[in-house]
């Protein structure tokens, strides 16, 4: 019927077609899709971290604002540089 040299020649057409085929298939469509969703799961990271960090800016912004108004409802000095609270130094005249 088929002799052995045609079978394996066969054989070795058919793994070279299928291997061309599934690089086609990886080329085309697996590769770019997983490039993807990577770049889409690092977004969401990027964008979560940025969120926490505005979250923790944001809270320490209140908490500031919150010192600030103490400070000065006791009577005292706000330093912004330094976030401390100190004691009113002694006005001239007064």
């Amino acid at each position: 019927m088929f002799s052995r040299s045609s079978l394996a020649a066969s054989a070795v057409v058919g793994g070279i077609l299928v291997f061309t085929g599934m690089q086609t298939v990886n080329a085309l469509w697996i590769i770019p899709e997983a490039r993807e969703e990577g770049r889409k799961l690092e977004r969401e990271e990027r964008d979560f971290a940025t969120n926490k960090a505005i979250g923790e800016l944001r809270d320490e912004a209140d908490r500031a604002r919150f010192n600030r108004r103490l400070c000065v409802e006791r009577g005292r000095l706000y330093v912004n540089a330094t976030g401390q609270c100190v004691e009113r130094p002694p006005q001239p005249g007064g």
